[in-house]
């Protein structure tokens, strides 16, 4: 969990966004992905 953050930035860094609402979105999916790994991690314990 702790090597996919990092990725998940890196991802956002590397991918430009050329407008606020552009941004918005990957965020979005982020916090998305984010919360479904964390989910299958509580599952698995």
């Amino acid at each position: 969990m702790k090597a996919l953050l990092p990725a998940l930035l890196m991802l956002m860094t590397l991918t430009a966004c050329e407008t606020m609402e552009g941004l918005g979105r990957d965020v979005e999916n982020t916090g998305e992905t984010l919360t479904q790994e964390s989910q299958e991690a509580q599952v698995g314990m």
